[in-house]
């Protein structure tokens, strides 16, 4: 049997199966979190381009259209599958949405910010109800609310930060606005 100083090969490798067992056994949890250091790196530009996201899906599903009244197989299968992606991508955009709110909110947003903006807490709140409702729906009005909202945080987030935010138009095809600053 080969050896490696006081351990033979074998029992390296059956403390290695061992050490893998007990290693499985232990819980493990995922950590997300944007850097919990903190880092100082916060901005709603992605809460807004996830909004304009929600918005441009929810259009392009209500513009799908079907050739006639009563379309072939393959035609409702092609319509079905977009439907289906479209779909998929508007709820993705509107989880985004959140996250990228609830980081602002639980990570850079402090106690003297609340006092300041004293509606921040209930704004924060039903951004997160409207996220839910544009995922849970075909709603361009519910779509275009949540942007709505989602641009009134990024408006106080950069006031917290002592710029002037100013509304200018995306270059996106909602062709609705973005905020940004001055």
């Amino acid at each position: 049997m080969t050896t490696c100083g006081k351990f033979t090969i074998l029992s390296l490798v059956m403390m290695r199966v061992l050490l893998k067992i007990l290693t499985s056994m232990l819980p493990q949890r995922v950590a997300y979190a944007h850097c919990d250091i903190p880092c100082g790196i916060y901005d709603p530009h992605h809460a807004q381009l996830a909004a304009h996201t929600v918005i441009r899906m929810t259009n392009m599903i209500n513009d799908l259209k079907v050739s006639s009244e009563n379309p072939s197989f393959e035609e409702r299968k092609k319509i079905i599958h977009q439907i289906a992606r479209l779909t998929k991508v508007k709820e993705d955009h509107a989880e985004i949405a959140k996250h990228e709110i609830r980081i602002l909110w639980a990570d850079y947003f402090k106690p003297e910010h609340i006092k300041d903006y004293p509606d921040l807490h209930e704004l924060v709140f039903s951004t997160m109800k409207l996220a839910s409702k544009a995922r849970q729906e075909i709603n361009e009005d519910a779509a275009k609310e949540l942007l709505s909202s989602v641009q009134k945080i990024a408006e106080i987030f950069y006031k917290t930060k002592g710029l002037t935010p100013v509304k200018v138009p995306s270059p996106y095809p909602t062709g609705l606005d973005i905020v940004l600053y001055k």
